[in-house]
C-alpha cells in the first residue's frame, strides 16, 4: 500500500540552467524555442531523483545554452538575498511553510510540507514572489530586456523538480541534503528567515 505524500523536496532552477532537451533528461514535453530545437527534441523523464550527475555530452549542453534567446541566469549573492526575502514575503501572506531552503546562483532547494495547493502552483508562486522582490530592489537580471508588451521575462525555468516525501525519514534526509547543498559549491551553510524548522528534525540534526 502506497503511503500518502506528506512533503516535497522542491528544486527550482534559473533560466538556462536546465534546458528542455538536456541530454540527461528534463521536465519538458517539447522544445518551445526554435533556436534550441536543432539540438534535439525534449528529453522528458518521469524519474524523481536528481539527474545532475548522469553521464552526458557537456559540449552539446553548452552549445545549446549558447543558443538561448537571453544569457543563462546566475544570481549574485545580493540577488540570492532578494530571492530569500521574496520567499519570506510569500510564506507570510500565504501560510506556506518552508522547512529547509538553500539558494544558489543557478537553482534553489526547498523542503515544503504538502498543502491544499499542488506543488506546481506553490513553485510558481514562490518564483513569482522572488521575481517581484528582484524587481522591487532593481536587481532583476532581465530588467533591461522586456518583451514587446513591456513585461519582463522570468529569470526562472518554466518547470520544477519535485521529489515526493512520504515519511519523516525522507524529510530528514531532504532537509539535511538541502542544508548541506551550498557546501558542494564551497559556500557556507545558509540561514533564511523563511524557514520554519520541524522540532523533531531540529533535534535530529543537532545530535
Amino acid at each position: 500500500m502506497l503511503r500518502p505524500v506528506i512533503a516535497y523536496h522542491l528544486i527550482i532552477t534559473a533560466y538556462g540552467f536546465w534546458l528542455p532537451n538536456d541530454p540527461r533528461g528534463s521536465w519538458s514535453n517539447f522544445v518551445r524555442s526554435w533556436e534550441l530545437a536543432r539540438f534535439g527534441p525534449a528529453t522528458k523523464v518521469n524519474t524523481k531523483h536528481s539527474l545532475a550527475q548522469e553521464a552526458h555530452s557537456r559540449c552539446d549542453r553548452l552549445a545549446a545554452k549558447a543558443a538561448l534567446a537571453r544569457p543563462a541566469v546566475e544570481f549574485s549573492a545580493e540577488q540570492c538575498r532578494a530571492i530569500g526575502m521574496g520567499f519570506l514575503h510569500y510564506t507570510r501572506r500565504s501560510g506556506c511553510i518552508i522547512h529547509a531552503c538553500s539558494i544558489l546562483p543557478t537553482h534553489a532547494h526547498l523542503v515544503v510540507p504538502r498543502m491544499q495547493y499542488p506543488i506546481e502552483q506553490i513553485s510558481n508562486l514562490l518564483k513569482g514572489a522572488a521575481s517581484a522582490e528582484l524587481t522591487h530592489r532593481a536587481l532583476h537580471p532581465f530588467a533591461n530586456q522586456p518583451y514587446g508588451n513591456g513585461k519582463i521575462p522570468t529569470p526562472w525555468a518554466r518547470h520544477e523538480w519535485s521529489c515526493f516525501l512520504d515519511c519523516e525519514a525522507d524529510i530528514l534526509r531532504s532537509i539535511e541534503y538541502t542544508e548541506k547543498n551550498p557546501l558542494k559549491e564551497n559556500k557556507p551553510r545558509q540561514r533564511w528567515q523563511c524557514v520554519t524548522p520541524i522540532p523533531s528534525v531540529t533535534q535530529s540534526l543537532e545530535n
